[in-house]
C-alpha cells in the first residue's frame, strides 16, 4: 500500500483537499490561540516555519488556492505528492523506532529487515527549507465575537539562555499574574504562556478573549510584575513540584519510545535532561529576576505596547 497507492484519482484527491479544507476552517474558533501560537513562533525558529507551513494558516491558505484551482493545479499536484512519496519512503533515509521487550526484539527484527528492503533506496540529497521572513506584527479576521491575542520572542537570538529555573519561573506566572489579569479580570476563558528550552521561544497567548490592546499591555507588564512581586516558600515549592511534575510526567511503553525518538532527533542527552532538573530543583526568587531580566529585553525589541487611541491607525 505505501508503494503502490494511486495518486492520479483526481476526483477523491479533489475531495479530499475539500475535506481538509473545511476541517481546517472549522477549527480556527475552537483553536485559535493554537493557530496564534504557530503563527507566531513560524518568524521566531526554522521547525517552527515548517510546522506552520504544514499545519497552520499558510497551509490554510494554501488548501483554499488549491480548491480554488484545482483542475489547473492537478498535474502539479500529482508530481508533488509522488516527490514526496519518494522522499518520504527511502531506506537510506529512515528511522525505525520500535518499542518493546527483548525476546520480542529479537522475533519481531528479522521481520523489520525484511520489510525495509522492499523499500526504495535512493542517494540523499542535503537540502535546506527557503525561509521566507514573514510579517512581525499582523492582525487575522475569523468569524468569532472572541479574540486570540499572541505576543512572543526568540530569547536565544537576543543572546539569552536562561536556566531549567525559567520553567518554573512560567508555570508561576501562567498560575498567578496571566490568571489573574488575562481571566479573572480580562474576561477570557483562558491565558497562559510557553517557553521552549529547545528553540528559545517564548510566547503570550490568550484564549477566548474579550479583549485585545489590553491583554497586550498585561503581557508587556509581565517583567515589572515579576520585578515587584515573587513567591513564597510555600510558593516555590509548589511550582518546582508542578514543573518537575510536567517534565517527568509518568508514560506508558508507547509515550516513552516515542518520547525517545525525539531526544534522539533533538540530540538531547539524559546528562542535558538531568541539568535542566536540577536547574528547576534548586530555583529561587533570583531566577524570577532574571527572568524579568529578559523579558524585558525581549518586550525592548518588539512592537511597544499601543494606547486605546492608537486602535484605528
Amino acid at each position: 500500500m505505501l508503494l503502490g497507492a494511486r495518486l492520479e484519482d483526481q476526483e477523491r484527491l479533489h475531495q479530499l483537499v475539500l475535506e481538509e479544507k473545511a476541517a481546517k476552517e472549522s477549527s480556527l474558533v475552537p483553536a485559535g490561540s493554537h493557530f496564534v501560537g504557530m503563527r507566531l513562533r513560524a518568524n521566531l525558529h526554522e521547525a517552527d516555519w515548517a510546522e506552520e507551513h504544514i499545519g497552520g494558516i499558510t497551509y490554510l491558505r494554501f488548501l483554499r488556492e488549491l480548491a480554488d484551482g484545482f483542475e489547473t493545479s492537478w498535474p502539479t499536484l500529482k508530481t508533488a505528492m509522488e516527490r514526496i512519496r519518494s522522499l518520504l519512503l527511502d531506506r537510506g533515509a529512515l528511522l525505525c523506532n520500535v518499542t518493546t521487550d527483548a525476546a520480542s526484539w529479537r522475533r519481531f527484527e528479522p521481520e523489520l529487515a525484511s520489510f525495509l528492503n522492499t523499500l526504495p533506496s535512493h542517494p540523499i540529497a542535503q537540502s535546506s527549507w527557503r525561509i521566507g521572513e514573514g510579517p512581525r506584527f499582523e492582525a487575522l479576521a475569523i468569524p468569532a465575537s472572541v479574540n486570540y491575542v499572541g505576543k512572543g520572542g526568540n530569547l536565544y537570538r537576543l543572546g539569552l539562555r536562561p536556566s531549567g529555573a525559567a520553567h518554573v519561573v512560567v508555570k508561576y506566572l501562567r498560575t498567578t499574574w496571566l490568571w489573574d489579569k488575562v481571566r479573572v479580570q480580562g474576561g477570557a476563558y483562558g491565558g497562559f504562556c510557553t517557553l521552549d528550552h529547545r528553540s528559545g521561544n517564548f510566547t503570550f497567548l490568550s484564549y477566548r478573549d474579550p479583549n485585545l490592546l489590553e491583554t497586550l499591555d498585561i503581557y508587556d507588564q509581565t517583567a515589572d510584575f515579576l520585578k515587584q512581586a515573587g513567591p513564597d516558600e510555600a510558593e516555590l515549592l509548589r511550582n518546582i513540584i508542578g514543573t518537575i511534575g510536567d517534565i517527568d510526567t509518568y508514560q506508558l511503553a508507547d509515550a516513552k519510545g516515542f518520547t525517545s525518538m525525539q531526544r534522539y532527533l533533538a540530540g538531547e542527552s539524559d546528562d542535558i535532561r538531568q541539568r535542566r532538573r536540577d536547574e528547576i530543583l534548586g530555583a529561587d526568587v533570583a531566577d524570577f529576576r532574571a527572568f524579568a531580566d529578559a523579558d524585558d529585553r525581549m518586550r525592548a525589541s518588539g512592537r511597544p505596547r499601543l494606547r486605546a487611541s492608537d486602535s484605528s491607525s
